[in-house]
């Protein structure tokens, strides 16, 4: 999914989840992973999922839980 941010707006979020989680969010979407569990992030429930993705780095279970989603 194509990254409409400015170059800034990149580094600035690369350099945070770098801080926070240690793994930057363009690094996550180079191999795409999950910037929070490193795991696969592959697969998406939906579109809004996957745009999701393309903005923070996290895979659709980490979205789960940061966003209280519940699949029961």
């Amino acid at each position: 999914m194509m990254n409409n941010k400015s170059e800034e707006m990149t580094s600035f979020v690369d350099h945070l989840s770098e801080t926070i989680f240690g793994k930057s969010v363009s690094k996550s979407h180079n191999d795409n992973t999950c910037v929070i569990c490193k795991g696969p992030a592959l697969s998406f429930k939906d579109h809004l999922s996957a745009k999701e993705y393309s903005i923070s780095g996290m895979c659709q279970v980490c979205q789960d839980k940061v966003f209280g989603e519940d699949d029961d």
